[in-house]
């Protein structure tokens, strides 16, 4: 998979894009487990106080509050609350004040000015905390004074004389030695607690100045639900941003690598071809190329997702509470263990995935390319038996895969849930001791569960990262192969064009076999003169019309066209010099016009209807309703033989090339047709070179030049007479298929 980083090069700003949004989605995601958690601490177990801090508070309490502080403590309170007295406001103002403050008709009270909250909140924490629990009943409270004022024997909370009675009685020294005393009591309580003791202070004193706490309360819990509701709508835009941008980049990757694969494949030679069959090339190019799209997806939206949240996750858990870590990872090492375990079972499965897509492929498109063969033979059942072979294959390999993913999902749900079980028990001995708040405990199972998600998300990537895998193996190896023939560095060019073809003492041999197919090939074809090559079925005659256009390269000797040795010419140039007509013909989905200028679309109406008329194809086509717009169906199935041979003649003649090449491709006309055609070719091409393969002594009686082959070798060459004195080979083929009289044989 790394191979094919390089090919995202060009979607580098939408990566960089998705990563910042993904960023983004991150931190929306890890902040809803602390609005969650502040909503059920703050807004239900609070009432909606969030700071130990009063925003109003009597002055007789603040009075007695400083009592319990340090000089520098007492002097921040008063420099940030102001005493509200009558004669400092108008009549509109105090109303409004009274309002809010009911009891300030009766009583003093001092206003905060909002500033130095931390400064102030540390200041207030320990004398709320003493005077709430002095003047609380209840277990709690009583455990409290115990272990506060355990060791002060001259103090009695409650008694007839209290901490408060006795503190301005004390002298400055006296009273600021046993505040630090208490102090370091207090530090050996939780921090946690005295700031919840501290907060019901707050909450007490708004409801004896008659502060609406519901109001308080509802304003809190709203607000912090809106700044959740407005985070949910930014992780839904960005998870519909993300989805695109990755639909984008995959399908980008997707159309360069097919585009990659298709151009490699026209660049194959035959030797590639027989070595990647058609099957695998069809698979390769549509369900690879998906695969490896969808691992792109899922690459983006989870790979670069996953380690952010995770790491994020951690990094909140350790803020929310580090004593329940090991529950954390716990869950993840059982989780990676059942994961590694599936993998080791799924890995050879999903690997042997696509090669039994490609047999399927295989037997399906013989089936249905020799789907008449079947049915003349009436072999439907073997076929069936044949394809369900293979489905079977593939259907219990894909079934057994699919099980062990369903199996992992419960499992994983079964893990999660037992994890957030643990936490509640570990968490409510927690709360218990008052080391830890509800809210706390739910946000730590909400992280915990990221976390795991997280890491899940990155062990089911790597899951299904085989496969992808294999897919990508398979399409590198087509990329990265190297045609057999390729153009040489410094191409000749030809400088003449008059289609003369040289055969110099030419061997060739088939990739891996044993013995030559051609030996010693030695004939030169000329321009106005018609060359043909006969032969028995296997003599190699389509072989060596196959080196002419380098489908195949020489294994020694050379073939020369004008000249210059074809292996020194482009092979485009070269092949611009051909008009080949290859023995089955093949049209392509489209019109009669379009499958005539297939050769040179900018061929005009005339050059295509001389084409057309030189290989007897007008006759047909100007029978039909559409003429040259009738529709051509795939690989022509709505055409004849021997219609579809002369429209692959026509489109050769529509190239209007130096040398004309055909493989036996008059053998499913019909006598007259066949004669009609070649006698209208010497006329119309008389300055081109006419090389003919055919099984026909008729068809080739007249050429100026036979060829001979039998087991790859030249037997014979000369004329129709000359051959018929010369050659037994010739003379057996010919007396096969002519009478005596037509022969013209002299003995």
């Amino acid at each position: 998979m790394l191979k094919f980083i390089k090919y995202l090069k060009g979607s580098v700003f939408a990566i960089v894009t998705v990563f910042v949004l993904l960023a983004i989605q991150a931190i929306c995601d890890l902040s809803l487990p602390a609005y969650t958690s502040n909503i059920v601490n703050v807004g239900i177990m609070q009432n909606g106080i969030d700071s130990n801090v009063p925003k109003v508070i009597r002055a007789s309490e603040i009075d007695m509050l400083t009592m319990l502080m340090e000089e520098e403590e007492k002097e921040t309170v008063f420099n940030h609350y102001t005493l509200l007295k009558k004669e400092n406001f108008n009549e509109k103002d105090w109303s409004d004040y009274v309002e809010d403050y009911p009891l300030l008709n009766t009583e003093p009270l001092y206003l905060w000015d909002g500033k130095e909250e931390t400064q102030l909140a540390d200041a207030y924490a320990i004398p709320m905390m003493l005077v709430y629990i002095s003047s609380t009943s209840g277990e709690t409270a009583e455990q409290m004074q115990s272990q506060l004022f355990a060791d002060s024997s001259s103090m009695q909370l409650p008694g007839e004389t209290d901490l408060f009675t006795m503190l301005p009685m004390l002298p400055d020294e006296a009273r600021l030695s046993m505040i630090k005393t208490i102090k370091e009591k207090v530090s050996q309580i939780p921090e946690m607690m005295v700031s919840q003791v501290a907060i019901a202070y707050v909450k007490a004193e708004y409801e004896t100045i008659g502060i609406d706490l519901a109001s308080i309360q509802n304003r809190y819990i709203l607000f912090v639900g809106a700044k959740m509701v407005a985070l949910a709508l930014i992780i839904m835009i960005i998870s519909i941003l993300v989805t695109l941008f990755g639909a984008r980049i995959a399908g980008k990757l997707g159309k360069d690598l097919r585009s990659r694969v298709f151009d490699k494949v026209l660049s194959f030679t035959n030797r590639e071809m027989d070595r990647f069959s058609t099957a695998s090339l069809i698979t390769r190019s549509t369900n690879d190329i998906q695969q490896i799209q969808s691992m792109i997806v899922m690459l983006i939206r989870i790979v670069i997702y996953s380690p952010i949240l995770a790491i994020g996750g951690i990094f909140k858990v350790l803020q929310t509470n580090t004593s329940m870590t090991w529950i954390l990872a716990l869950g993840v090492s059982i989780i990676f263990a059942i994961i590694l375990v599936l993998m080791i079972i799924t890995m050879p499965k999903f690997k042997r995935m696509q090669k039994l897509v490609d047999r399927i492929n295989l037997v399906m498109r013989e089936i249905i390319t020799g789907l008449p063969v079947i049915r003349a033979f009436s072999t439907e059942e073997h076929e069936k038996e044949r394809f369900d072979i293979a489905n079977i294959d593939l259907t219990r390999n894909s079934i057994f895969v699919t099980r062990v993913m369903n199996f992992l999902m419960p499992a994983l749900m079964l893990i999660m849930n037992l994890i957030s079980i643990l936490i509640i028990w570990v968490g409510a001995d927690k709360i218990d001791s008052g080391t830890m708040q509800v809210g706390d405990m739910i946000a730590f199972i909400q992280y915990t569960m990221q976390i795991i998600m997280s890491f899940l998300m990155m062990t089911m990537i790597s899951i299904m990262l085989p496969r992808a895998s294999v897919s990508a193996k398979r399409i590198d190896e087509i990329i990265s192969t190297t045609p057999s023939i390729h153009d040489p560095q410094s191409a000749k060019p030809l400088h003449s064009a008059n289609g003369i073809v040289e055969f110099d003492h030419v061997h060739f041999r088939y990739p891996n076999a044993e013995a030559d197919v051609l030996s010693d090939i030695h004939f030169t074809a000329k321009p106005g003169e018609t060359t043909a090559i006969i032969g028995s079925t296997g003599s190699g005659k389509s072989t060596l019309i196959n080196l002419i256009p380098r489908f195949y390269d020489v294994t020694q000797g050379s073939i020369r066209i004008n000249g210059i040795d074809i292996r020194d010419m482009k092979q485009h140039n070269l092949r611009e010099q051909i008009g080949l007509v290859p023995q089955k013909g093949v049209l392509f989905t489209g019109t009669i016009e379009s499958n005539i200028k297939f050769s040179r679309p900018n061929a005009t109406e005339e050059e295509m209807k001389r084409a057309a008329r030189i290989a007897q194809a007008s006759e047909f086509i100007d029978k039909m309703q559409d003429g040259y717009q009738a529709s051509i169906a795939q690989g022509g199935t709505n055409v004849s033989g021997g219609q579809k041979q002369r429209l692959s003649i026509a489109r050769a003649i529509a190239k209007d090339p130096q040398i004309y090449i055909f493989d036996d491709s008059f053998s499913a006309l019909d006598y007259q047709t066949d004669a009609t055609l070649r006698k209208t070719l010497r006329q119309e091409l008389s300055d081109r070179t006419l090389i003919i393969v055919a099984q026909r002594v008729s068809t080739i009686m007249n050429a100026e030049q036979i060829i001979v082959l039998d087991e790859g070798r030249i037997v014979g060459k000369g004329t129709h007479k000359e051959l018929l004195r010369t050659c037994e080979t010739y003379r057996q083929i010919a007396s096969s298929q002519l009478s005596k009289e037509e022969l013209d044989y002299e003995e």
